[in-house]
Order: C-alpha cells, then sequence, then structure tokens
C-alpha cells in the first residue's frame, strides 16, 4: 500500500515537473524568440505594416480602406477605389460574403455594381474587370488590379486637374509583379497609390 502510494506520488510530481517545463518553454520561451525574431528579421510586417505620412498614422500596406467623400458613403472621385468589402474593410471580420457564384443575390449586387463603376468611371461596362465588382475572399484585399487601376486614371486625372499621361505613369510605377515571378497577377496597393497621387497633386 505505501509503495503505491509512493509510486503515484513520484509519477505525480515527474508529471507536474514535464507541465511546468512545457509551460515554461511553449508559453514563454517560444513566443519570446518567435516575437523577437519578427522583430528583428520581419519588423514592418510584424508590426502590421503601418504606412505613415509626416509621421501620422493613415492606414496598413496589408489591410484596404474606403476612399468616400468625408462624411458620405459615396466614392470619392480623386481617388483611386478599392475593391468592394461587404464588411466595409473591417479587420475583425474578415470572410466572404458566403454567396455561391450562382445565387441570385450575388448576381444582382455584381450586375448593379459593374453598371455603377462603368458610370463613376465613365467607361463601357465590358471594361471593368471582375476585382472592381467583387470583394476578396478576406474582404479586406489592399490591392487591385493593374486593369482596376487603369479603367481609374481619366477620372482621377480630371478630379485632381493633372495630365492624364502623368496618372498613367503613376499607375505604371506602382505596379508591382507576381509573387514568386508566377503566383497571382500583377497588382497595385491602393494606398500606397493614393498616397503618391496626393503628392503629385500637391494635397
Amino acid at each position: 500500500m505505501n509503495n503505491s502510494v509512493a509510486n503515484t506520488g513520484r509519477l505525480a510530481w515527474a508529471a507536474l515537473r514535464m507541465l511546468l517545463v512545457l509551460t515554461v518553454v511553449t508559453g514563454i520561451i517560444y513566443p519570446l524568440v518567435v516575437t523577437g525574431i519578427g522583430q528583428l528579421a520581419f519588423h514592418d510586417s510584424a508590426n502590421g505594416s503601418i504606412v505613415k505620412v509626416d509621421g501620422k498614422e493613415v492606414g496598413s500596406k496589408l489591410i484596404g480602406q474606403s476612399w468616400n467623400i468625408k462624411g458620405t458613403d459615396k466614392p470619392d472621385p480623386k481617388f483611386f477605389q478599392g475593391r468592394p468589402s461587404h464588411s466595409d474593410y473591417d479587420p475583425l471580420a474578415t470572410g466572404s460574403s458566403q454567396l455561391g457564384a450562382s445565387d441570385p443575390r450575388l448576381v444582382k449586387a455584381v450586375t448593379a455594381a459593374k453598371k455603377q463603376v462603368a458610370e463613376f468611371n465613365g467607361v463601357p461596362e465590358s471594361e471593368v474587370p471582375v476585382d472592381a465588382v467583387t470583394g476578396s475572399a478576406s474582404a479586406i484585399d489592399p490591392d487591385i488590379s493593374a486593369e482596376y487601376a487603369q479603367i481609374q486614371v481619366e477620372r482621377v486625372a480630371e478630379a485632381n486637374g493633372l495630365p492624364v499621361s502623368e496618372v498613367e505613369k503613376l499607375v505604371m510605377d506602382h505596379i508591382q509583379g507576381r509573387s514568386l515571378g508566377f503566383l497571382d497577377q500583377p497588382r497595385l496597393n491602393v494606398l500606397e497609390l493614393n498616397i503618391a497621387l496626393r503628392e503629385l497633386a500637391g494635397n
């Protein structure tokens, strides 16, 4: 009986020591090491890829945002517009609309959005690219396709009183190539593009 109690006590003590060791290793040491590596090797990404203009935070390169006329829900013609977001670019509510490609509600929404984007940019509906009327899987995609940026050039140039050629060059200068040379499509970060646009327009 005494041996049984003693063995049980030793096993319990061994289990407790193992629990304490694993808690320290996986709950304290490992997170600190990973955080340290992230801060040293990937400081910008580890801190949210925050973009600052004149010392003021204006957004993140990783999260899309609306570019509406201040105090309204209407897109501002002076800026390049991003992909639509059913969550209003809320990073705490990421995810798609969950509507299937054949869902009548999605078809209706996309059809209406296509007409709106075409009218807003003064182009035929046939020139409106897919990413202009459909949200990303995360609903916070910060990038747009080169095609979507291109159909916005004339509208942005006119609204800012800039030559079309200068805005076209701005777009070309901000096109990012495929990831790893073969993944994704050429794209532009809307926040970085609009910051450069403001500088060009002297705003």
